[in-house]
């Protein structure tokens, strides 16, 4: 089978374990375009080599043993699984297991290259323009679509039909979305999609765009909570001076009856004095 196609690259993977090993032992490999595949096990143990049974798997798929070779050297066993992958249905996880009285097992994961947008949100301002970007490290993808969110559908971003929207890119492996005259309605996720020979990736952006107002709300916010300190304080102060008022009113109104009292004493002491008088004189 490797060589009806000696023309593809080789990619060539391996994984140790051990018979204490108690962690899962995975290995991810990025794959762009067919290749020639060649995965390679080795397991150590102080056990019988004889004893261990080894066997491959592609998902919960048990793999044909003619396609794999097995050997030893010394407390070692090494399998070797080799295979081409021309398609994206060969993607996916290989396996191998060692079954001794624990078995032992490592992964080899398959799969497209994965994007990279902007993982924090986007935000800008209602009237502006701004750029979606995507990118492919390492990687060149055959075709790029870009995609928005409307519930939990994603609907194609179509350029031709709306002219504020322009698709570009400086290089291959990046794509970029212009959105011009932008709107609260513009706001949401967008996703950007490449297309591979083996298969197909996505990354999310969301977008966020606010009205002018929204940075003055803070601000307004920190103005209505001064006017109600302001008022407190006024109100605070209007209370307190009424309060010493009303003593100084009372004082002055003691003061009136207490004059009032002593001017009716003093009449009502010089009236026998008169009476006294006239009787002399008679």
């Amino acid at each position: 089978m490797m060589a009806k196609y000696s023309n593809l690259s080789l990619e060539i993977h391996s994984i140790s374990l051990t018979d204490k090993s108690s962690m899962l032992v995975e290995k991810n490999i990025t794959l762009e375009k067919p290749s020639n595949m060649e995965l390679t096990c080795q397991f150590t143990t102080s056990g019988d080599l004889n004893s261990i049974n080894i066997t491959w798997r592609k998902g919960d798929e048990l793999l044909e043993n003619n396609n794999y070779l097995i050997n030893a050297s010394g407390n070692t066993l090494y399998t070797q699984y080799t295979f081409t992958i021309i398609n994206s249905k060969q993607m996916g996880s290989y396996s191998c297991f060692f079954e001794e009285e624990k078995e032992q097992k490592g992964t080899f994961n398959i799969k497209v290259p994965e994007l990279h947008g902007k993982h924090k949100p986007l935000i800008t301002y209602v009237g502006d323009s701004t750029v979606l970007v995507c990118k492919c490290e390492h990687c060149f993808p055959t075709n790029w679509t870009w995609y928005r969110s409307n519930g939990s559908v994603q609907v194609p971003v179509d350029v031709h039909m709306n002219d504020k929207y322009v698709i570009s890119g400086k290089h291959s492996n990046e794509t970029r979305l212009k959105i011009m005259h932008l709107s609260e309605e513009d706001g949401g996720s967008y996703w950007c999609h490449a297309i591979f020979q083996l298969g197909e990736s996505e990354e999310h952006i969301e977008l966020v765009v606010l009205s002018f107002l929204v940075p003055l709300k803070p601000f307004l916010a920190i103005i209505a909570e001064v006017i109600l300190l302001v008022a407190f304080i006024l109100l605070c102060e209007m209370y307190t001076q009424k309060k010493k008022k009303h003593p100084e009113e009372g004082k002055e109104f003691e003061q009136i009856e207490q004059l009032k009292s002593d001017d009716s004493n003093g009449i009502e002491n010089n009236a026998p004095r008169h009476r006294k008088i006239e009787s002399g004189n008679q």
